[in-house]
C-alpha cells in the first residue's frame, strides 16, 4: 500500500514467524484491507472475506535517489538495474532500464580493446546512462506520489463512489493526463532505440497483426455460430460459489464459507 515502513504489519507467513514491528499483533489485517476498498464491487469483498487474516502481508516499496555524485563503478566492477537505480513500479520501468543498462554496458565493453581500459569503459557506461535513468526514476516517483496522495476514485454522475475532493480532482485531471502528460511521458520512455529508428516497421507489424487477429476472430465467430458458445455461462464468482456449495473441501478462497463477525 506504499505506507511508511512499520505502519501496518501482518504475520510474515514464512516459517510461522511474526514480525516484531507489528504494533497490534492481534489486528485483523483483512478488515484493514476491506476499509481501503469501501464502495468497490462486491466481488472484492467476496475474496477478502474468504482470506485468512494471517496470510495478509505488507510488501513495502523502496526506490533510490539518483547516484549523481558517487557513480556506479569501482575499478573493474559496475552496478546496473535495481542495484543502483531502483524505482517505483508504477511505470513498469525497472526491468526495462536494466535491459538498457545491459545494452550500453555491452556496447562500452565491446569497444574496449585492453583490460587496462575497462575502468574507463565502465565510467563511460555510467556517463551514458545516468541522465536517462534519473529522469525515469523521477517520473516513476512522481506517478507513485500522484496515485497514492493525489488521486482517488474519479467522480462519476452514474454512481456515488467518488465524492471526495480528490475524486473531483481526478475527474478533471483525466483529459490532461490522457492527451498531454501521458503522451509526453511515454514518448520519452519509448524514445530509446540505440540501433537507430525502426522507420515503418512498427506500423507494418501493427497492420500484419491486425490482419492475422481478424482472421482468427472471424474463425472463432463462425465456429461459435455453428457449434454454440461452449464457454458461455455464469461468471467466475458464481461458478466458484456453486462449486463450493457442492464440495465438502473448498479448492479456492472463493469457495470457503464466510464467518459472521
Amino acid at each position: 500500500f506504499a505506507l511508511p515502513p512499520g505502519s501496518k504489519k501482518a504475520p510474515s507467513g514464512w516459517g510461522g514467524s511474526v514480525r516484531t514491528e507489528q504494533s497490534e499483533p492481534g489486528e485483523n489485517l483483512v478488515d484493514y484491507v476491506k476499509s481501503l476498498h469501501e464502495g468497490w464491487t462486491e466481488e472484492i469483498f467476496t475474496v477478502l472475506d474468504a482470506t485468512p487474516p494471517e496470510s495478509v502481508e505488507q510488501r513495502d516499496l523502496y526506490d533510490r535517489y539518483p547516484e549523481v555524485f558517487r557513480g556506479w563503478t569501482d575499478g573493474n566492477v559496475a552496478l546496473m538495474g535495481d542495484a543502483v537505480h531502483a524505482m517505483m513500479p508504477n511505470l513498469g520501468q525497472g526491468g526495462c532500464q536494466a535491459i538498457e543498462d545491459a545494452y550500453v554496458l555491452t556496447e562500452s565493453l565491446a569497444a574496449c580493446k585492453t583490460t587496462e581500459k575497462i575502468p574507463d569503459a565502465l565510467k563511460e557506461y555510467y556517463n551514458k546512462r545516468i541522465v536517462r535513468t534519473s529522469i525515469v526514476q523521477f517520473l516513476s516517483r512522481l506517478a507513485s506520489d500522484l496515485i497514492i496522495n493525489a488521486f482517488d476514485t474519479p467522480w462519476s454522475p452514474h454512481d456515488d463512489l467518488g465524492k471526495s475532493w480528490k475524486s473531483y480532482l481526478t475527474f478533471f485531471w483525466k483529459p490532461l493526463l490522457q492527451y498531454i502528460i501521458f503522451p509526453f511521458q511515454f514518448a520519452y520512455l519509448y524514445s530509446y532505440y540505440p540501433t537507430g529508428s525502426m522507420g515503418d516497421l512498427p506500423a507494418e507489424l501493427e497492420q500484419r497483426w491486425k490482419a492475422q487477429h481478424k482472421i482468427g476472430a472471424e474463425e472463432a465467430f463462425d465456429r461459435v455460430a455453428k457449434q454454440g458458445q461452449k464457454t458461455g455461462g455464469p461468471s467466475f464468482f458464481q461458478k466458484a460459489a456453486d462449486s463450493g456449495a457442492s464440495s465438502a473441501s473448498p479448492d479456492t478462497v472463493l469457495q470457503a464459507p464466510k464467518e459472521d463477525n
